[in-house]
């Protein structure tokens, strides 16, 4: 495994482009100021000492020891040995809807991206529990089975867009038999499904899954995305809405009657995703009180450092740097000029 022990070195990494962007500039400046003179190709032969691209040879490499040296300060590491610790802890599964719906905008700055910030959160939150993430819109499919490893939780998290499913819906029964069927076999551990959506468009099964769930001590919990009031779906890169086929703007609405329910059959908690971070705190709470047992989890004891190699390759191109002049060798030049007069 490769981590980062210091990562919050790598915002050094913004330099560069700042870098690069002042380089630029400074030869533009350089350049008009030499046609103020003069014809630059007069200029070059009044100037034969003076290398064009050594420079931009030396600049590369100083740009490229920078960045560098970031990852140097955040100390790379390759993890070295793998080992099975239990730690006391839950097990989540949540399921997330993709469907077109979920990108109005009645929750800010739109339902989808919301239920991916409250989930981010709760990922945070996180410490010796197990998560793991569903997608579903007509279908339902795995997007990152269930693991303790929080920050491929939160790379597959950002992936999340509706076009990874195509069939359009809200198959909201199919996700929840699916996350029953995702979780380990170990005995004695808290499980709990959390289902994000706005209910639209449901397809039905979803309260006769939710209570099979209960019957396996499965908590089923819904956070209801969106307003009951409703709003237009948003026609991705436009600024047009979705119609139907009458020509007529589709307004999406809250089902949250029938999100109350699928909470209700799988013994599980119902809060509605607004504008406020009150939802996040509301699971966060229930996930808290579910029994937590000895949580089986592989994960790296020891580390070894790998900044010494980014050391030596930083040195080695610094005295790459200082043995490239900026001007031309003129012993060089001088044997150019003898080769010529033969």
């Amino acid at each position: 495994m490769f981590r980062f022990e210091e990562p919050a070195y790598l915002y050094l990494l913004l330099l560069l482009p700042v870098l690069a962007l002042l380089y630029w500039y400074s030869n533009y400046r350089r350049r008009r100021a030499i046609r103020k003179f003069g014809d630059p190709e007069l200029m070059a032969m009044l100037m034969p000492d003076v290398s064009k691209y050594r420079p931009d040879v030396k600049f590369g490499i100083i740009w490229l020891v920078v960045g560098l040296f970031s990852l140097l300060l955040a100390r790379p590491q390759f993890g070295s040995k793998l080992e099975t610790v239990k730690r006391q802890g839950v097990e989540v599964m949540i399921a997330l809807d993709i469907s077109n719906s979920m990108l109005a905008q009645d929750v800010q700055p739109s339902r989808l991206a919301k239920a991916k910030r409250l989930v981010a959160q709760l990922v945070d939150k996180m410490e010796n529990d197990k998560v793991g993430m569903i997608v579903f819109a007509g279908d339902a499919f795995t997007q990152l089975p269930i693991t303790s490893d929080y920050i491929s939780a939160k790379m597959f998290l950002e992936s999340i867009d509706p076009s990874l499913i195509s069939k359009q819906g809200t198959a909201i029964g199919a996700a929840i038999n699916l996350a029953t069927r995702s979780f380990t076999p170990q005995e004695g551990v808290g499980r709990a499904v959390i289902v994000i959506t706005d209910g639209e468009n449901h397809e039905g099964g979803a309260v006769e899954a939710a209570t099979e769930a209960a019957k396996k001590g499965i908590q089923v919990n819904v956070l209801g995305v969106g307003l009951p009031d409703g709003a237009p779906i948003p026609m991705e890169g436009t600024n047009d809405y979705r119609k139907d086929r009458e020509g007529n703007v589709i307004v999406t609405r809250l089902n949250e009657a029938m999100c109350q329910e699928i909470a209700k059959a799988g013994n599980g908690l119902y809060v509605r995703v607004d504008n406020t971070n009150n939802a996040q705190k509301a699971i966060g709470q229930e996930i808290n009180k579910m029994a937590k047992a000895d949580v089986e989890t592989q994960v790296y004891t020891e580390f070894n450092e790998q900044f010494q190699a980014v050391a030596w390759f930083i040195l080695i191109l610094l005295l790459v740097e200082m043995l490239i002049l900026e001007r031309k060798n003129p012993l060089f030049r001088n044997i150019h000029l003898f080769s010529n007069k033969k």
